[in-house]
């Protein structure tokens, strides 16, 4: 099982939310939210509004979602789902615990204890430049006051 951290539209009560607890796809246990503990930036993008975390550590905000455990075959359809490697690269960054539901080993509690565990995480580092300058969210919700919805794929 690996740790996976969501911020965008596979949040519960977001429109891509039915992958993760699509069993055909894989076992996805939800453990708790929290956010990075570095900063970076959160931003809605492209024409289908889309969020993207893109990898600039230190900029944007604490960017805030829900830690996941995950089983490999899951791990494999969203690294597929995400159009990892070219779109998102899914690499691993701090996340601080903020509400711990997570049952397992000592080590999962101990990791909760300091208030710190490593996930992976679908962030980009290939994207159009200006995306910088777009405004930075520290959470994501697919109808807030943004007014960007979020175009699902089968209607693409």
């Amino acid at each position: 099982m690996a740790r996976v951290f969501v911020y965008g539209t596979l949040k519960k009560g977001q429109p891509n939310y039915k992958h993760m607890i699509n069993t055909a796809k894989g076992l996805a246990k939800f453990q708790g939210r929290g956010h990075t503990v570095e900063k970076y930036p959160l931003v809605i993008a492209g024409k289908y509004n889309i969020p993207y975390m893109l990898n600039i550590p230190g900029t944007g905000h604490h960017v805030a979602g829900e830690i996941y455990s995950v089983d490999e075959q899951m791990l494999q359809f969203l690294d597929e789902f995400e159009g990892c490697p070219d779109m998102y690269q899914r690499t691993l960054m701090r996340i601080q615990v903020v509400e711990w539901e997570g049952k397992g080993g000592v080590g999962e509690a101990r990791a909760a204890a300091d208030g710190v565990v490593e996930c992976f995480v679908y962030s980009t580092a290939t994207y159009p430049p200006e995306w910088v300058g777009l405004p930075y969210y520290d959470s994501y919700d697919s109808s807030g006051k943004h007014g960007l919805s979020y175009v699902l794929r089968e209607s693409r």
